[in-house]
């Protein structure tokens, strides 16, 4: 291989024009329906944290597009999912979204059926029972669910097989260095976007905005601020080959440690982190649909995201500290910084949303730039045709 070629080959670039999905994916509730058929209901979706329910009799009930999920541990310390739904006429068994069994039974609000936290039918307040009714026939309709560092996720496909951990996007770096098991939540912030949820992951995978659109995070990451997000994306990188200064190779400006506003932490840096880790100031862990965790030198991030709609996303960020640093120095330092970055990327999503309204606008056109968003574009593509002959045969 020639060094031409060899160099042309380390290159992240596309090569060729790609279209992007069409505006209707982004707009049409009957393509939204399809996101949630295909991934929402067939991929593990990140829920919330052990510690968010960790009393025996503590449950919390999330949506999932249209369907509710009901978390509870139970008397033995295990956590359990099950559909939010009773199985004599299928009511809403709880109707608030988090709280404290009085009891080591749920009990349907309507018709008292009561079931125990493994899910059993265990009481039927009917005088008498139809002859060949069998309360094991009716438990409740159970949900995967798995916990994965810390972190809880639920699976609405029963038939799945496949684990949390084999699910990672193939491009996420090992936050294997970060005690993510242990650490506690500082500050929550949720924010309703009016955007698909695609939107959200097609800006989060491309830097081209970045220049533009966060001025304050690009004289952070400075490679940001040339709207790349890492050496091999400029197809001129071999002349920098040798030069490790982060315009060109990456990491946070010189003397900056961490995500905050001056560019320090304000704790104490987590003590297994390679000196790479550390130098690169942020380490990324992607779980599609639903959430991304970000490990820096004194804290870790999370973002997670819920569809409410064709056109409305809800996010959830959380930032996680040591327990030993509750309340965490510089919290507003670091929170604030945080918080610019994800109002800056909803303020373009919505941008990106509005403007897709247009009758004349079918499908844009991808840039060299943007490769990890023509991934992303094939990973849902991919998705959808692996429901198509599920949904064929069940016809």
């Amino acid at each position: 291989m020639t060094p031409d070629a060899a160099e042309n080959d380390l290159y992240h670039g596309l090569r060729h024009a790609e279209a992007t999905l069409p505006s209707a994916a982004y707009l049409d509730p009957a393509e939204y329906q399809r996101d949630l058929d295909a991934i929402w209901y067939r991929r593990w979706v990140m829920v919330c944290r052990a510690a968010d329910v960790a009393e025996p009799l503590a449950y919390r009930v999330f949506t999932i597009g249209t369907q509710e999920v009901l978390v509870v541990r139970d008397e033995t310390g295990s956590l359990r999912a099950f559909h939010n739904t009773c199985r004599h006429r299928g009511s809403q068994l709880c109707t608030a979204e988090s709280g404290r069994l009085k009891a080591r039974l749920l009990t349907c609000p309507y018709h008292a059926w009561s079931y125990s936290l493994r899910g059993d039918l265990v009481r039927v307040p009917s005088k008498t029972l139809p002859d060949g009714f069998l309360k094991s026939d009716y438990p409740l309709y159970s949900v995967r669910l798995s916990e994965w560092r810390g972190f809880v996720f639920v699976n609405l496909d029963e038939s799945g097989t496949d684990t949390v951990e084999q699910t990672f996007d193939e491009a996420s770096v090992s936050l294997a260095n970060w005690p993510l098991e242990d650490l506690v939540s500082g500050h929550v912030f949720t924010k309703v976007m009016n955007c698909n949820w695609k939107i959200f992951w097609e800006n989060f995978n491309e830097c081209l905005h970045c220049p533009g659109v966060h001025k304050h995070l690009s004289q952070l990451v400075p490679i940001y601020g040339r709207g790349l997000m890492a050496r091999h994306d400029d197809p001129d990188w071999a002349r920098h080959a040798d030069n490790d200064a982060p315009e060109f190779s990456g990491g946070l400006r010189k003397g900056a440690e961490t995500w905050s506003e001056d560019g320090r932490s304000h704790g104490p840096q987590f003590q297994g982190l390679t000196d790479a880790e550390r130098a690169a100031g942020q380490t990324y862990a992607m779980h599609l649909p639903s959430m991304f965790i970000v490990g820096h030198v004194d804290y870790v991030r999370t973002v997670a995201l819920t569809p409410l709609g064709p056109d409305r996303t809800k996010l959830t960020a959380e930032w996680l500290f040591p327990p030993q640093e509750m309340p965490p120095k510089g919290l507003d330092n670091i929170v604030g910084f945080g918080r610019q970055v994800l109002e800056e990327d909803a303020a373009v999503c919505e941008l990106n949303q509005r403007g897709l309204h247009t009758r004349r606008h079918k499908a844009g056109v991808l840039m060299p730039e943007e490769y990890d968003l023509a991934r992303f574009h094939r990973w849902v593509r991919g998705q959808h045709a692996a429901l198509a002959p599920s949904v064929e045969g069940a016809g």
